[in-house]
């Protein structure tokens, strides 16, 4: 009985040590002390901080084991150097943009009584443009080894040009096209999105094979000609109606017989897992006006309705690893839509 209690009080308290991690990302403290040891007196005058606060801070991310402590001077862990801007394979983005995510979980009691903010804006007219960064960042950190995971995993040898909507940073579209060299890739995105994808793309050595289209998907048409379309991370921000309309633009988008690929979360019948699913579904109920994880019955249904045939499950996932196959018919019908 007594490790339980410490089991519930561990887990209703884990938020402290993520509010600590969170506000030293915040303040990018991990890459200055990366770039120089210093002493506490010198950080809260370069830093113009209170003196006492930065104390306490530090000597807690030191306890966490992300700073070292060693004659009055600070040093980044090994642990600690991924959340350095200077560090290869940085985390620096992904963790910055969950100071974003805990400003909308801040208000989860409120949305719990009374419901979702249908008057939110989408999280990218939320964002500034530090905070686009940190989330383009953030996903491409988060999804370069799932992204190539994925492409091993499904066979897309058959189709020769992909269509990722809202592809973001370029990550799967460099991975399909690193897998399939046959492939060429439209990445369709915000404007402001696209000059990260193009310094990504080019940093891969794919900017031949790569053509970059600015849009926005809730209110332009998708680009045409290509015979394979991936959603990725995209449907879980949706409510159904949109996920419905953006199936049907891309129906119509797509050449007879081409195939929709979906990447998401995709909850069980009783809708308790995947376990992070569940999470996810929250993070969107304080995110978004009315988005969602979704069941594969709830996927099939809305693709079904946007005109595609044969839906398929094929990859059950715990990570938002799922994926689900669709396909445009080629008896040369445009749909519902």
């Amino acid at each position: 009985m007594r490790q339980e209690l410490g089991q519930i009080m561990s887990e209703a308290t884990a938020f402290m040590k993520s509010r600590i991690i969170l506000t030293a990302v915040e303040l990018d403290l991990f890459t200055r002390i990366h770039e120089s040891p210093a002493g506490l007196p010198e950080l809260a005058r370069q830093m113009a901080f209170d003196k006492r606060a930065m104390t306490r801070l530090l000597d807690c991310l030191v306890t966490l084991g992300f700073l070292e402590k060693q004659d009055g001077l600070y040093r980044v862990s090994e642990e600690g150097k991924f959340l350095s801007s200077h560090h290869p394979e940085t985390l620096l983005p992904a963790v910055r943009h969950m100071a974003f995510v805990w400003d909308g979980w801040n208000k989860l009691t409120h949305v719990i009584k009374n419901g979702p903010d249908l008057q939110r804006k989408p999280i990218e007219d939320q964002l500034s443009e530090r905070q686009v960064d940190s989330f383009l960042g953030a996903m491409h950190t988060i999804a370069r080894d799932l992204s190539r995971e994925v492409a091993e995993f499904y066979d897309a040898g058959a189709y020769k040009r992909l269509l990722d909507i809202g592809g973001g940073a370029g990550t799967y579209t460099i991975a399909f096209l690193e897998k399939n060299l046959h492939m060429q890739g439209v990445i369709f995105d915000m404007e402001n999105v696209i000059p990260t994808t193009r310094e990504t793309i080019q940093k891969a050595g794919l900017g031949d094979r790569v053509e970059l289209v600015a849009g926005d998907f809730y209110s332009d048409e998708l680009p045409s000609g290509c015979d394979m379309a991936l959603l990725s991370a995209i449907i879980h921000q949706n409510s159904p109606g949109q996920n419905v309309e953006l199936y049907a633009k891309i129906y119509r988008a797509l050449n007879r017989g081409g195939v929709i690929l979906i990447r998401d979360h995709i909850m069980d019948e009783s809708r308790t897992k995947p376990v992070d699913g569940t999470l996810f579904a929250v993070n969107m109920l304080v995110l978004t006006p009315g988005g969602d994880t979704y069941t594969f019955e709830e996927v099939k249904e809305t693709l079904e309705t946007a005109g595609f045939t044969g839906v398929k499950w094929i990859r059950v996932g715990e990570r938002m690893d799922s994926l689900i196959e669709a396909i445009k018919s080629d008896n040369g019908l445009s749909g519902p839509y």
